[in-house]
């Protein structure tokens, strides 16, 4: 059910690495991943299941993740990424997202972006309205100043932890982080989540790409304004428990986009334990499923 991964050209030199899951007829839904993180970070049988609810299904990695496109730039430095200095910004990674619905042939789509791909999915519904169906925003925020921002004990952890240089490392480093901003309200599966990090190393072990992605973060400023723009349904989904983004930037988000609609889960943080799957899902199915009934 799961198909291959397949690499495209979606425009101004850069391609995306992609799989297609469920059938191509059914309505397109595209997942967007987080900061630093690949089309895997969306489980299989997480994806499975939304294909089983009637949905063609897009995973990808961004640029400068995983086995797409890596920016042949040097990281900019922290002083530089926090003045937003940087090579590219959200509205590129936007681009990069309409180019591969372009390349797939995909007229519009629903969007369910999660974290850094949740700032993607809403920077496309503001400047691409006619390309998305309906948009969920999970775990993310808008740029304001002082809203979804990370915990203090996480920033610590971001800026002081040196880039792994082992495979066994990456599933060190990944085992702590998420389990200081992971769910404390649902099991915490350290196996789970080593296996998911080895996978990531295997498939790209370079180490600049995330920081690339955290300075487009912040080279794209506050997204407020652009964001009252969007005139399609929305659902805005945050925990919470997230030390990652602070629930601040669900319920900013929620007030920025007229119309959304924002729904709270009690004991989730910023990431996608098994235990909240079917909620997840119920949500993104009902909010989409809606939009077809139309």
């Amino acid at each position: 059910m799961i198909g291959e991964e397949t690499t495209i050209a979606v425009g101004r030199g850069i391609e995306l690495c992609f799989q297609q899951i469920g059938d191509p007829a059914d309505p397109p839904l595209f997942l967007i991943a987080g900061l630093g993180q690949q089309l895997h970070s969306w489980p299989d049988e997480f994806v499975t299941t939304l294909a089983g609810r009637g949905f063609s299904v897009t995973r990808f990695d961004n640029r400068d993740a995983g086995r797409s496109t890596h920016i042949a730039q040097r990281p900019p430095n922290p002083v530089a990424m926090f003045r937003g200095r940087n090579a590219y910004h959200l509205g590129d990674m936007a681009r990069d997202t309409v180019g591969l619905m372009d390349a797939l042939d995909v007229a519009d789509a629903h969007l369910v972006g999660i974290s850094m791909g949740g700032m993607i999915a809403q920077t496309v519904a503001a400047h691409y309205p006619g390309r998305v169906r309906t948009l969920t925003s999970i775990m993310s925020t808008t740029g304001a100043p002082r809203l979804g921002r990370p915990a203090l004990s996480t920033w610590r952890r971001m800026l002081t932890a040196r880039p792994p240089r082992t495979r066994a490392e990456a599933m060190d480093r990944a085992a702590a982080m998420f389990r200081h901003i992971g769910s404390h309200g649902f099991p915490f599966d350290e196996r789970t989540v080593r296996e998911a990090a080895g996978i990531a190393w295997d498939r790209d072990c370079s180490n600049g790409g995330i920081v690339r992605q955290l300075a487009g973060i912040f080279a794209s400023g506050d997204r407020s304004a652009e964001l009252a723009h969007i005139d399609v349904p929305t659902l805005v989904i945050h925990g919470d428990r997230d030390r990652m983004v602070h629930p601040t930037g669900g319920a900013a988000t929620a007030r920025a986009i007229p119309g959304a609609r924002l729904h709270t889960i009690t004991g989730l943080g910023h990431d996608l334990p098994v235990g909240a799957w079917e909620r997840v899902i119920d949500l993104v199915t009902d909010h989409a499923t809606s939009k077809e009934r139309v």
